[in-house]
């Protein structure tokens, strides 16, 4: 195998890996805020808040995984 094509293997490896563990944490904190304003819907405005602090950190991951694919086929 080449070297070029191993560097993007490894690119597409690392974003697809890396992307899936924040793509399920995203639709499971989306599930459990809508039962637990369906439970609770006066306190929606705090699980609201609650909510997107924990999406941006889980988005963080990805970011990071997005981060390293570039780095992968560029500096490697």
């Amino acid at each position: 195998m080449e070297m070029e094509a191993a560097k993007f293997l490894a690119a597409g490896l690392a974003i697809a890996l890396g992307t899936l563990g924040p793509g399920i944490g995203l639709g499971m904190i989306g599930s459990n805020m809508l039962s637990g304003i369906a439970r609770n819907p006066d306190a929606s405005g705090a699980m609201f808040t609650n909510m997107i602090l924990i999406a941006g950190l889980t988005e963080a991951v990805a970011i990071y995984a997005l981060i390293v694919s570039i780095l992968l086929i560029f500096v490697a």
